[in-house]
């Protein structure tokens, strides 16, 4: 994985990281369990008054799902959020429906114009990047942010959680930076930005968590979180496992399975299954056998670049080209790094923002 380097022990710096931030950000345990409960009853106390105390998205994938329905457990009330940007499976949506359904919570449904996110989609392509979820992941955490002003929502409930992805991806650039998304899409966009919600610089890192105090909060940090447990109460409920991670999206599916082994010889299963390793709820040899299997069908996947190629009005010449000239890195655009290096005294707000 690029990005990772061994000290002269031979230990890899993801597992270094994995001991120095286990002990301050994972407590699957007693401790754990007391700090839940600080957490939600300070979630209930910053929503009082409001119609809702807090705000979360809600994909379909296992991680969004599970969450949901631990805030039922725990009393919550809150507004659900789902971006549709065109890339939902069948069973993404049956899932999201299955656990409403036994919710009962409120659901906000933004639907991105289709031909903004298509002609950004098919920029990125053509860009070459690394990241090629940045459109969908900017979208999505930029109409999070909008609703939780918009209902005056103070938390905001986020599934990430270090047990399944304490490994960072050091190849894949933030999909927050506006400045590169736009470089991106001005290079090799064909149309304006209609119909599409970003967040600046400032809003992100200073506006929202400092003038709004609006917060996030990972409660999956503060338990046991196994993700076949998880999936094994999901399935009461009449919510169905996918064959593969992030199933819930045509895209991500075909960028993490297709996309990025292909182009740049990237297997993002080794990041996922490795902080599952350190987590201790799988063995490295049982990781490797997993490895053996192939990232995608050889049977189908001329389907699936079929249907990219026509979801995002790319031939399948200009794909051919694109899939086997140079990558291009995210710096060769645009970035926020130079504005980041340049505000120290921003620096000092975003370490103890609560955005993280």
């Amino acid at each position: 994985m690029p990005g990772t380097t061994f000290d002269a022990a031979g230990i890899c710096n993801n597992c270094r990281d994995f001991d120095a931030a286990a002990p301050v950000t994972w407590f699957p345990n007693e401790e754990g369990q007391r700090r839940l409960e600080v957490m939600v009853d300070t979630i209930k106390r910053r929503g009082e008054g409001q119609e809702y105390d807090c705000i979360f998205g809600l994909s379909g994938g296992v991680d969004s799902s599970y969450l949901a329905l631990k805030l039922k457990e725990w009393g919550l009330r809150p507004l659900v959020v789902h971006v549709d940007a065109g890339w939902n499976t069948e069973l993404a949506v049956q899932n999201i429906q299955a656990v409403l359904d036994y919710c009962g919570f409120d659901l906000c449904t933004e639907v991105v114009n289709w031909k903004t996110m298509k002609d950004l989609q098919a920029a990125y392509f053509r860009s070459g990047v690394f990241n090629q979820d940045v459109p969908q992941d900017h979208v999505f955490m930029a109409t999070l942010f909008h609703y939780a002003k918009k209902f005056k929502i103070k938390s905001i409930i986020s599934g990430h959680n270090f047990a399944t992805e304490s490994v960072p991806m050091r190849w894949q650039h933030n999909a927050m930076d506006r400045m590169n998304l736009k470089s991106i899409h001005r290079k090799h966009g064909k149309r304006k930005l209609a119909g599409y919600r970003t967040i600046s610089f400032v809003d992100y890192y200073f506006t929202i968590p400092v003038i709004d105090k609006i917060k996030f909060y990972r409660p999956l940090n503060l338990m046991p979180y196994d993700k076949e447990k998880a999936i094994e109460e999901l399935e009461t409920v009449g919510w169905k496992r996918y064959a593969r991670k992030h199933g819930e999206s045509e895209f991500t599916k075909f960028f993490q399975d297709y996309y990025l082994p292909v182009k740049f010889g990237i297997d993002k299963r080794r990041t996922h299954l490795s902080g599952i390793i350190m987590s201790g709820m799988l063995t490295r040899d049982a990781a490797l056998a997993l490895l053996q299997q192939p990232t995608f069908d050889e049977d189908g996947v001329h389907r699936d670049i079929e249907y990219f190629c026509k979801k995002i009005g790319v031939d399948k010449s200009e794909f051919d080209h694109i899939m086997e000239r140079p990558a291009h890195r995210h710096e060769d655009y645009a970035t926020w790094k130079p504005l980041m290096a340049s505000l120290s005294w921003m620096k000092r707000i975003i370490r103890v923002s609560p955005l993280g």
